[in-house]
C-alpha cells in the first residue's frame, strides 16, 4: 500500500476538497483507493453499518471511492460541546466529553489507535489518501500532531500541500509552511496546489517563478480554479458563502451555537423557488413560511440560547400564524416538553422545559443511539442516520411521523402535531418528493424540487471533481510515485 497525503497551510485551505477529488481520479484510474483521516474535529458525522460514528468527511470520500464507510476511515473524532469541551470518538465509539487541556494527555494512546487503522488498510488498498488537519507546522502541537506528518512518516508516504489564495498571502502561506519543515518531511513532498482561485487564470500565470527564490525544490503543480457547482460538502457543514443562498421564498434554519450536522440543508440548495437561510434573527423567523432546527451537539445549551435570543417567542409566534415548524435530532428533542439531563452526558446538564411545541420528552442517557436507518416518500427510497443520547417519549396522544426501516426491522418514528414535525433522522431532506410535499404544506408557492435524490447528485459529482483536478494540477508526479 501507499500513501498519499493531502497536507494545508492552514484549516479551511480546501484539504477536504482535494482528498476527495484525489479519491475519485484514483479510483477512474482504476486503482484501489480508501480514505483516512487519522483525527477529525467535526460536528458533523456519518454512521457506518456497525454503528459507528465518523466525520462525515472521510463517509463523502469513502462514497468517492466505491466504499462503504467504516470506522478505520476516521480513528479519532472530536465533536466540540461548548463548555463540556468535546466528545470523544475513538473508532466510531463515543468514550465520553474531555476538556481540551486533558485531551493530550492520551496522545500515545491515541496514535496506537490510529496506527492500528493504519495496519488495516495495509491489505484493503493499493493507495491510501491521507487528509491532514489544520497546519502540519504548528509549532506548539507539533509533538503531539496525530494527523498530519505523523502518520505520512510512519507510512513512508508522500504528500501534497494545499494553499488558499481566496484569503490572500498565497506565498507567505506555501513558503512559510515549506521553511519551517525538517530535510526528511520536504523530501517526501510532491509539490503544491493553488486552491479556490477566483477571476481570470491569465492573470496569475506562472506562481513559480515568486515561489522558487524562497523554496528551492519546492514546486507548484498548479492553480485550481473555484467552482461553485463542484462543491460536495464543506467538512465543518457549510461555508460563509452557504449561509444565504438561493431566491425566492425563505426556509430558515435557526443557527444556534452548537448547531450539528448542517448538511442537513444541502438537498435543498439543489430546488428553485426558496432561498435557504441560516439566522439568529427573530424578525426572519418572523416572515418564514418554513422553519428548521437542526441538529445539536449539545441540546439543554442551545435551549437556552434561543430563549436568550426570544427566538422561542419567534417560533410560537410562527406556528400561530399558520408556518410549518421541523425539529432535526436535537431541534426534536427542543419542541418537546422537558428535557433532562442530570449528568452531562450529552452537554451541559439540566432538566428544564422545551419549547412545548410536541408532546414529548426527552432523558439523556447511556448507550448512544448510533444507526442507519432506510426512509421512504412514495417511490423515493433513501439511507438516513441516527446520533444521539437523548431517549424520546410522547406524553400525550400524538401522530408518528412515518415509518421507517432498520437492522431490527421496521417502526414508526418521529412525531407530527398540526404543522410541527420532528424527527431522529439526519438526511430526511435528502427525498426531493418529501421536499416537495412539505413546501407545498407550508405554502411554498414557487418552490420546485430537483429531479435526483441528493445521494445521487453525490456521487455523479466525484467525477466532474476529479476532471477539474486533472485539468488544472500536473498530477505528474503523483502518477511517478504511484507507479501508473
Amino acid at each position: 500500500m501507499k500513501a498519499l497525503s493531502i497536507l494545508g497551510t492552514g484549516s479551511g485551505a480546501g484539504k477536504t476538497w482535494i482528498a476527495t477529488a484525489v479519491c475519485a481520479w484514483l479510483r477512474a484510474q482504476g486503482i484501489r483507493v480508501a480514505p483516512f483521516k487519522a483525527q477529525n474535529m467535526s460536528n458533523n458525522a456519518w454512521v457506518t453499518l456497525e454503528g459507528g460514528e465518523i466525520a462525515r468527511a472521510q463517509a463523502v470520500q469513502a462514497e468517492a471511492c466505491g466504499l462503504r464507510p467504516v470506522a478505520e476511515m476516521n480513528p479519532v473524532l472530536l465533536k466540540p460541546s461548548g463548555g463540556q469541551g468535546a466528545q470523544v470518538i475513538e473508532l466510531g465509539q463515543a468514550r465520553g466529553h474531555c476538556a481540551a487541556r486533558d485531551y493530550y494527555r492520551e496522545t500515545e494512546r491515541r496514535w496506537a489507535l490510529v496506527a492500528d487503522s493504519l495496519a488495516f488498510w495495509q491489505s484493503r488498498c493499493d493507495v491510501l489518501v491521507l487528509e491532514g488537519a489544520g497546519s502540519p507546522v504548528e509549532l506548539n502541537l507539533m509533538d503531539r500532531d496525530l494527523a498530519n506528518l505523523r502518520p505520512v512518516r510512519h507510512l513512508d508516504g508522500r504528500w501534497l500541500l494545499v494553499g488558499d489564495i481566496d484569503r490572500g498571502g498565497i506565498f507567505a502561506q506555501l513558503i512559510g509552511t515549506w521553511q519551517v519543515l525538517g530535510a526528511e518531511d520536504r523530501a517526501r513532498c510532491l509539490g503544491a496546489i493553488v486552491n479556490r482561485f477566483r477571476g481570470d487564470l491569465s492573470l496569475f500565470p506562472d506562481p513559480q517563478r515568486w515561489l522558487a527564490p524562497h523554496a528551492p525544490g519546492f514546486d507548484v503543480l498548479g492553480t485550481l480554479p473555484f467552482r461553485r457547482d463542484l462543491q460536495p460538502e464543506e467538512e465543518d457543514g457549510l461555508s460563509a458563502e452557504d449561509l444565504d443562498r438561493g431566491t425566492g421564498e425563505t426556509v430558515a434554519w435557526v443557527r444556534y451555537p452548537c448547531a450539528a450536522n448542517l448538511t442537513d440543508c444541502q438537498p435543498w440548495w439543489d430546488d428553485t423557488g426558496v432561498r435557504v437561510r441560516w439566522t439568529d434573527d427573530p424578525a426572519v423567523l418572523g416572515s418564514a413560511r418554513l422553519i428548521v432546527l437542526p441538529g445539536s451537539k449539545n441540546t439543554l445549551a442551545d435551549l437556552r440560547w434561543l430563549r436568550e435570543r426570544h427566538l422561542d417567542r419567534a417560533l410560537h409566534a410562527a406556528v400561530q400564524r399558520g408556518a410549518t415548524v421541523v425539529g432535526i435530532c436535537g431541534g426534536y428533542q427542543m419542541l418537546g416538553e422537558r428535557l433532562a439531563d442530570p449528568a452531562g452526558i450529552a452537554g451541559d446538564a439540566g432538566d428544564e422545559p422545551g419549547l412545548g411545541l410536541l408532546p414529548i420528552a426527552t432523558e439523556f442517557h447511556a448507550p448512544k443511539i448510533v444507526r442507519e436507518t432506510g426512509a421512504t416518500c412514495g417511490s423515493d427510497r433513501w439511507t438516513t442516520y441516527e446520533i444521539h443520547m437523548g431517549r424520546t417519549r410522547f406524553t400525550a396522544p400524538c401522530d408518528t411521523l412515518h415509518e421507517v426501516s432498520d437492522s431490527t426491522g421496521t417502526r414508526r418514528e418521529g412525531a407530527r402535531r398540526g404543522r410541527v414535525l420532528g424527527t431522529y433522522l439526519h438526511g430526511w431532506f435528502e427525498s426531493p418528493r418529501l421536499r416537495a410535499q412539505l413546501a407545498a404544506s407550508a405554502g411554498l408557492q414557487e418552490h420546485r424540487a430537483a429531479r435526483d435524490l441528493w445521494a445521487d447528485k453525490r456521487r455523479a459529482l466525484y467525477a466532474r471533481m476529479a476532471d477539474h483536478l486533472a485539468t488544472h494540477v500536473n498530477l505528474g508526479p503523483v502518477r511517478r510515485y504511484l507507479d501508473l
